[in-house]
């Protein structure tokens, strides 16, 4: 790979008022917690929420979850949009565009000079309930058709810059914004456009994610996601979003711009049909990694952190983590393996843009950050015939010839799969 589509830029919104890189390494650094509980100033019916288990054959919904701090926060003349518009857009779409140019500024690149540019800009997003009925006629009538998520966070992003590029805003459930920087680094390969934007948002608009997984007894006993621990009982819901800059590496160097990281693969596959759709699937997992190692050419025993989807969830994770053994782990990788779902709860959509940002920024520092809870792995899997383990301590992460190579992996609840392999260069160009 002669000139590599790489990360040249970063941005990052996560719960416990986390709105920048360096605040979100510094979180996964120590190990921190970072759920709260329920938001009190969204109008959600907390007493009903936390009552259901008394229905039959309901789950327990804890007071706990991973939640923006700042998703009512927005400012609708920076980004040329009318008071109104302002009133009855998505927060989905307020804090994608917020992050868009904080990750513009992060590139060196300033956001007001972008008007006519043929960039790019691909955003993964599910839709999520937010405000009142569409079906009547009031004040805000005319402008939800391009608010409530119909033309989407890229959409929104493009016109606010004035981006004249590929603009898709994409949904494959929890796959979705790996899925959109696959579709941005293929564009910027193919000569598509010379650099794009790529992530994925989340901000729930109504609990409805809690409600769902409490009829089918899938979140956590205790309101906190303990991925890949033997004690795992279920996922915990949370919020966040994230977009990076994608560019070639000889464009990232020649504007003076890091290299985050080069992206040498990612793949994506789906389930197949067989089992009810919301049950993962070994075989489908396993193809997906082998797919994306053939691909990127990387010898799986180079993989020194694989950032997992890792739910907390007593289906997901031993599947995951025995798609894992049979590629990296048969290959003999002594790759760490953790999940910033630990620290934040499930952010959806937006989860493998957060795991990748947490994978660059491992890449960045030379460390492995710990993953909550891995002192007790699970015992449904047998860890000693393999050399992967989870990342129990802050470690150094040695390079080789120069390079930390690192996995991450995300998989949506519809059956899509997504896995990406990543070249973290040790010195990366400028600071951050």
């Amino acid at each position: 790979m002669t000139d590599p589509v790489v990360v040249s830029g970063l941005a990052v919104e996560a719960p416990g008022g986390i709105d920048t890189p360096a605040a979100l390494w510094s979180a996964l650094a120590d190990a921190t917690e970072l759920l709260s509980p329920f938001p009190r100033d969204r109008g959600w019916p907390i007493e009903d929420l936390l009552s259901l288990s008394e229905l039959d054959g309901w789950g327990r919904v804890h007071d706990s979850g991973g939640f923006l701090d700042g998703a009512a926060g927005f400012d609708p003349a920076l980004f040329g949009v009318t008071h109104r518009e302002a009133l009855v857009m998505h927060p989905q779409q307020r804090v994608a565009m917020r992050v868009a140019w904080k990750a513009l500024e992060n590139a060196g690149i300033n956001p007001d000079r972008l008007d006519g540019e043929f960039v790019g800009c691909y955003v993964g997003m599910s839709p999520m309930e937010y405000g009142p009925r569409a079906a009547v006629a009031d004040a805000h009538s005319g402008h939800r058709i391009a608010s409530l998520g119909q033309l989407g966070a890229a959409a929104r992003i493009s016109h606010s810059l004035g981006l004249t590029g590929p603009s898709i805003s994409l949904d494959t459930a929890c796959a979705s914004a790996l899925t959109a920087v696959q579709l941005a680094a293929t564009a910027v390969a193919a000569d598509e456009c010379e650099w794009a934007l790529a992530g994925g948002v989340c901000v729930m608009g109504s609990p409805g994610a809690f409600y769902e997984f409490a009829r089918l007894n899938a979140l956590s006993d205790d309101g906190r996601c303990r991925a890949y621990a033997d004690d795992a009982s279920g996922t915990v819901w949370g919020e966040g979003a994230g977009m990076v800059l994608v560019e070639r590496e000889s464009r990232a160097r020649a504007q003076g711009r890091p290299v985050y990281g080069r992206i040498l693969a990612i793949r994506t596959n789906h389930n197949g049909r067989g089992k009810p759709i919301l049950v993962p699937r070994v075989r489908a997992q396993e193809q997906v990694i082998r797919k994306t190692l053939d691909a990127a050419g990387v010898d799986p025993a180079d993989i020194g952190m694989i950032e997992g989807h890792g739910t907390g969830t007593r289906a997901g994770d031993p599947v995951e983590l025995l798609a894992l053994f049979k590629t990296y782990g048969a290959a003999g990788s002594p790759a760490r393996i953790g999940s910033i779902k630990a620290n934040i709860g499930h952010p959806q959509a937006a989860s493998g843009i957060l795991g990748l940002i947490k994978l660059l920024l491992a890449g960045w520092h030379g460390q492995i950050p710990p993953t909550l809870f891995a002192d007790n792995p699970t015992t449904l899997l047998d860890w000693d015939l393999t050399g992967l383990r989870l990342a129990t301590e802050l470690q150094p992460w040695q390079p080789k010839d120069g390079v930390r190579y690192g996995a991450t992996s995300s998989f949506g609840a519809g059956g899509a799969n997504a896995h990406a392999v990543l070249a973290m260069p040790a010195d990366p160009g400028v600071p951050a």
